[in-house]
């Protein structure tokens, strides 16, 4: 009696995952990012200041984060094969994945340097060093206003958007540590402001992680409660168990659900396999955010016989 069942509630756009929706923004942050990494190079360079190199560094990784967005939505767009049954929806995750590892080295190395800096102190031209970094503050925002939204839906555009964030904030880190020098001289300003970067990269970047190895442990979706998912199915006419009820995450915007389905010979018999199926897919549909829905109906007993099948 094994049935089962698409409920067509899709979140990520008809041409792809949740991230393909935002290619062109994601194109527009990348080339922001890619102009002000250069401009805050050689700002730090002729200013001789730490924190707008740590900031240039932050935002060269920012560079390749995106870069790897983009091409996970190229991959992640091709179709399914008879044996990539969902594409390659996973490589958007998997992007995401790198990135954290990525920001996670970055941020170890400006911290490092930042110590260096206390040992070895270096003379920082503040002027110039708020004027670069002011620069940096301006694109930031503008890239922050463009993946504000897809931030929101896709753990990919989410983890560019965190990182665009730590760039904002080290960027006004930067101005800061400057000012101060500008008006007091105080030159210790400057790997203060790295150290804030660095430890502003940090905890973001293991918040993202934690998600991103969540949908690869293949975990149930957040917003996916399992026991009232249970408590739903079984509260259907007819419905005397429910097992093998299972919740999963393949990309963003891609949640499933499979279960296996206990129902009643009699039940079955007046309403059939059909109206049944409508039955579950309406209760998750209208309680729970779940893109792909498989129900296996079967009657009493069939678990025990399934058990003895799998020795």
């Amino acid at each position: 009696m094994g049935a089962g069942h698409d409920h067509g509630h899709t979140h990520a756009p008809s041409g792809g995952t949740a991230t393909a929706a935002y290619r062109g923004r994601l194109r527009v942050a990348l080339s922001i990012t890619l102009g002000v990494m250069v401009v805050e190079i050689v700002g730090g360079v002729l200013a001789d200041s730490l924190a707008l190199v740590a900031d240039a560094a932050h935002m060269a990784t920012d560079a390749l984060g995106l870069g790897m967005a983009l091409l996970a939505i190229h991959f992640s767009g091709r179709p399914a094969t008879g044996k990539l049954t969902f594409g390659y929806a996973r490589a958007e995750i998997l992007a995401a994945l790198a990135n954290c590892l990525l920001l996670l080295g970055v941020g170890g190395y400006v911290l490092y340097e930042a110590i260096q800096r206390f040992i070895t102190p270096a003379d920082t031209e503040g002027g110039l060093t708020v004027a670069f970094g002011a620069v940096g503050l301006v694109a930031n925002m503008i890239s922050l206003s463009l993946l504000m939204r897809g931030q929101k839906e896709s753990l990919n555009v989410r983890g560019a958007f965190l990182e665009v964030a730590a760039d904002a904030l080290g960027s006004l880190a930067v101005i800061l540590s400057a000012l101060v020098i500008l008006t007091t001289g105080w030159q210790a300003a400057d790997p203060i402001a790295s150290l804030v970067i660095g430890l502003m990269i940090v905890p973001r970047t293991w918040k993202l992680l934690r998600e991103t190895l969540d949908v690869l442990l293949e975990s149930a979706p957040k917003d996916v409660d399992m026991t009232k998912v249970r408590a739903h199915i079984l509260a259907l006419d007819g419905v005397e168990d429910v097992h093998d009820l299972h919740a999963w995450t393949i990309t963003s915007g891609m949640p499933v659900l499979s279960a296996h389905v206990v129902v009643s010979s009699e039940v079955i018999n007046a309403i059939g396999n059909e109206k049944m199926l409508h039955e579950l897919q309406g209760c998750l549909g209208d309680h729970f955010d779940v893109e792909h829905c498989t129900f296996q109906l079967e009657p009493g007993g069939h678990a025990e016989h399934e058990a003895k099948l799998c020795h």
